[in-house]
């Protein structure tokens, strides 16, 4: 995905828009009680480690407690949508759902079928549960675009997806979307 100043958020539009409407709803970054559940796909598993690796750094930093934070390795992407729906429901349901992987474009039509039906079940999962399910699975053509948006650093996208989640818990606490 690419943004540039032109399609970035500008925050002081957003505090004109408060004035004009009579709820505005925005989440934020402070994780602190909320429920955390992380679904990694093994397959291209040195990827998926550098995405967790951002994930957790970026969970920490919101405040999000160790121990209220599960991990569940699916064998690949393929299989992320039905861990993605156990932890998404029942008694110990998250708050949230973070999942993370690599599918690399191969040689074959394989790529299409996995990315496809993984983005497709983690959306069905998050639309049946009302769970916000933060997408994070790459779907690159090359290893090396992999590793680019795997990097220790602000670009990580197991980062973004951790901030988003936060983001959409808090968001779907407040106001009338409160549950």
């Amino acid at each position: 995905m690419t943004s540039s100043n032109e399609t970035s958020f500008d925050a002081g539009a957003a505090e004109q828009l408060r004035a004009s409407v009579g709820e505005y709803l925005e989440g934020g970054v402070d994780g602190r009680g909320l429920r955390i559940g992380i679904v990694a796909g093994r397959f291209n598993g040195g990827i998926t480690t550098r995405l967790l690796h951002g994930a957790l750094a970026a969970l920490d930093e919101c405040g999000v407690a160790r121990s209220d934070i599960t991990l569940a390795w699916a064998p690949g992407a393929f299989e992320v949508p039905i861990v993605s729906q156990a932890l998404s429901t029942g008694p110990r349901a998250r708050d949230a759902v973070i999942t993370l992987g690599a599918v690399i474009r191969g040689d074959t039509g394989h790529y299409e079928i996995v990315a496809g039906e993984c983005a497709r079940g983690v959306q069905a999962v998050q639309l049946a549960t009302g769970v916000p399910i933060i997408f994070g699975v790459l779907t690159t053509n090359t290893i090396e675009q992999a590793l680019e948006r795997s990097r220790d650093d602000g670009t990580n996208k197991g980062r973004e997806c951790a901030l988003g989640a936060v983001e959409m818990a808090g968001l779907l606490r407040q106001g009338s979307l409160a549950r």
